[in-house]
């Protein structure tokens, strides 16, 4: 039987709340510790996919880097309520570039 995989948005309470309309998991976190100890918790509850906004993403890179090199949970980077950073969109940039050989975004 095929595994079903969850997905879960970790974040400032205000940013990730309307991600829980469309069925999304949220875990409100306040601090980059919170951050780093739910994207541990979600990586061992069969969570396939989660969101991170980039304020938080940004204050834990070596957590980010390991998830890298998992096959589960894909860690994908959202812009914050505060704003967008860029970090999500350099590390789809990088992704693309790693994939086929050039930037072609």
């Amino acid at each position: 039987m095929a595994t079903t995989y969850k997905i879960g948005i970790i974040g400032n309470k205000d940013a990730i709340l309307p991600f829980r309309i469309i069925g999304f998991d949220i875990y409100p976190v306040l601090t980059a510790s919170e951050a780093k100890e739910t994207i541990k918790q979600l990586a061992e509850e069969n969570y396939g996919i989660i969101y991170l906004t980039e304020d938080f993403a940004q204050q834990i890179p070596d957590t980010i880097k390991y998830y890298d090199t998992q096959v589960t949970p894909a860690i994908i980077l959202l812009p914050s309520h505060r704003g967008n950073l860029g970090i999500g969109l350099q590390r789809i940039q990088d992704n693309v570039e790693k994939a086929v050989g050039a930037n072609i975004l």
